[in-house]
C-alpha cells in the first residue's frame, strides 16, 4: 500500500495572477516537521503569529494552476475564503485535530473540557 503524500484541490474563489488569469486547481502536499518549524524562525512569524499560516501554506501547496511557484506574497493576496479552506484541508491531509483534555477546577472541583490550540492558534 501507497502513502497518499499530495491532495488535488479546487479553490472556491480562485487567485488572480499578475495577468489577470484566476488559478484556482492546485495541489498540497503533507507537511513535514521542518515545514512547520522552520517558520517559526521567520522574522515575519515572530512580528505577527498569523503569518505562519501565509508561510506553512506557501511552503506545502506544491501547484497551482499554471504557475511554477507559490509564495508568501502570494498567499498574502488569496481571499479570505481561500484561506480558510487551504486551512482546512491542510488540517484534513495531515489529519491535525484539536485536542482536548479535561481539566478540573481546584476550588470547587468541576470538571470541563478544554481545547489545546494548535500551531499557529492561540
Amino acid at each position: 500500500m501507497t502513502l497518499q503524500t499530495e491532495f488535488d484541490f479546487v479553490l472556491p474563489k480562485g487567485f488572480v495572477d499578475d495577468n489577470g488569469t484566476v488559478q484556482r486547481e492546485g495541489s498540497m502536499r503533507m507537511a513535514t516537521a521542518l515545514d512547520e518549524i522552520a517558520p517559526l524562525r521567520d522574522p515575519r512569524v515572530r512580528n505577527n503569529e498569523a503569518y505562519l499560516v501565509v508561510i506553512l501554506l506557501s511552503q506545502v501547496i506544491t501547484r497551482l494552476g499554471t504557475l511554477p511557484k507559490v509564495t508568501p506574497a502570494m498567499v498574502e493576496r488569496f481571499f479570505a475564503a481561500d484561506i480558510a479552506y487551504l486551512q482546512d484541508l491542510y488540517r484534513q491531509i495531515n489529519d491535525v485535530s484539536a485536542r482536548k483534555v479535561t481539566l478540573w477546577c481546584p476550588n470547587c472541583g468541576h470538571e470541563f473540557e478544554e481545547e489545546i490550540p494548535l500551531l499557529g492558534e492561540s
